[in-house]
C-alpha cells in the first residue's frame, strides 16, 4: 500500500515515502495493542454489569451469584498486569474512551455468541480454556465485526485493512503465554531485529529505484498484454516480488513467490493470483538464465529442484 501511495504522489519524494511507510507500520503496531485493550474494555463492562446487579434493591438469585468466569479470565488478569503492554498503552495514549459504544457493542455481541455461552457453561475451567476463549474472541468475534471494522477505518486511514493481520499477531502472542507468565512477559516486538527493519526499508527503496527494470521484465513476459493495461496493484505486487528475489539472496525463490501470490489474493482482483503466478514464473526463469540473482544459504532451498524442472 505504501508503494501504491508513492506511485500516486506527484512530488516523487522517496524520503517522505519511506517515512510514511515506517509510520504506517507503527500504526499497525498501535492496532495490535488496541485490540488487546478492547478485550480489557469488554471485561470491564462485564464487571460493571455484575456490580450494578448486586446493587439492585431487590437482586435476584442470579444477581447475587453471578457467573464471573469471563471477568476473572486468567489471561485477562495477565494482560492487566503486563508491564510492556501498560507502558505502550500509556506512552501512545491509546484509549477506547472516544469509541466506548464499540466496547459496549462488542460486549452485547459476545453475550449472544454461541462460543461465549459454551465457555461460560463449560465445566472445564482452566488456564488453557481461558486462553482459547480470548483468542477466539479476537480472531472470530472482533475480526468479523463490520461495526468494529468501520470504526477502525474512521479512527485511522492506516487501519482499513489491518485487522485480519493484527488478529493473527495477537493470536501468536497469546499462544506463547503460559499459566505462570508474569508481568514481565514480552509481547510481540515491532521488528524481530535490526535486519528485519532494514529489510522493509531496502525492499521498498529498491522497488522504487528499479521500477523501470521491473516493468521491462513484466512487459517482456506478459503475452498479449501491455504493462499499461495491467492493474496497478498487480504490477506493484510483481515489482516487489522481483525486487525481493534479486536483492535478497538469502530468501528462497519459492518462499518469495508463495508470499506474493498470497498478497495478490488479498490486495488484487480474484483472478490476479493466477495471473501474477504465471508471469512471475516466467520472469524467474529469465532472470535465473541471465544470472541476475545468486542465492546462498537458506536461499538455495528448492533451487536444485527448480533447475531440474
Amino acid at each position: 500500500m505504501a508503494l501504491y501511495a508513492f506511485n500516486r504522489r506527484e512530488d516523487g519524494n522517496l524520503a517522505n515515502a519511506e517515512t510514511e511507510l515506517m509510520f504506517s507500520i507503527g500504526k499497525t503496531y498501535d492496532l495490535y495493542h488496541y485490540l488487546l485493550l478492547l478485550v480489557l474494555e469488554v471485561a470491564d463492562i462485564a464487571g460493571e454489569k455484575i456490580d450494578q446487579a448486586l446493587r439492585k434493591r431487590m437482586p435476584t438469585a442470579g444477581d447475587l451469584n453471578p457467573q464471573r468466569r469471563f471477568v476473572d479470565n486468567l489471561v485477562i488478569a495477565q494482560l492487566k498486569k503486563n508491564l510492556a503492554f501498560k507502558s505502550y498503552i500509556s506512552s501512545k495514549r491509546l484509549s477506547w474512551v472516544n469509541s466506548s459504544h464499540i466496547s459496549r457493542l462488542m460486549y452485547t455481541n459476545m453475550l449472544s455468541w454461541d462460543i461465549y455461552e459454551e465457555y461460560m457453561k463449560s465445566e472445564n475451567h482452566n488456564y488453557l480454556s481461558d486462553k482459547k476463549f480470548i483468542i477466539k474472541l479476537i480472531t472470530d468475534l472482533f475480526s468479523n465485526s463490520e461495526d468494529l471494522h468501520s470504526n477502525l477505518e474512521e479512527q485511522s486511514i492506516y487501519w482499513n485493512d489491518d485487522i485480519e493481520y493484527v488478529s493473527a499477531m495477537v493470536e501468536k502472542t497469546l499462544k506463547k503465554f503460559k499459566a505462570d507468565s508474569g508481568e514481565n512477559t514480552s509481547l510481540m516486538t515491532l521488528f524481530k531485529n535490526v535486519e528485519d527493519e532494514e529489510f522493509v526499508k531496502i525492499l521498498f527503496r529498491k522497488a522504487v529505484i528499479h521500477s523501470d527494470k521491473c516493468s521491462e521484465l513484466i512487459d517482456k513476459n506478459t503475452t498479449n498484454w501491455e504493462v499499461e493495461r495491467i492493474a496497478l496493484m498487480d504490477i506493484l505486487v510483481m515489482r516487489l516480488a522481483i525486487t525481493e528475489i534479486i536483492e535478497f539472496p538469502e530468501i528462497p525463490v519459492k518462499v518469495t513467490l508463495n508470499e506474493y501470490i498470497e498478497i495478490a489474493k488479498y490486495y488484487c482482483t480474484s483472478k490476479s493470483s493466477t495471473f501474477v503466478n504465471g508471469i512471475l514464473d516466467n520472469i524467474v526463469k529469465e532472470i535465473r538464465e541471465k544470472g541476475l540473482f545468486n542465492k546462498f544459504g537458506r536461499g538455495l532451498v528448492g533451487e536444485a529442484l527448480t533447475d531440474e524442472n
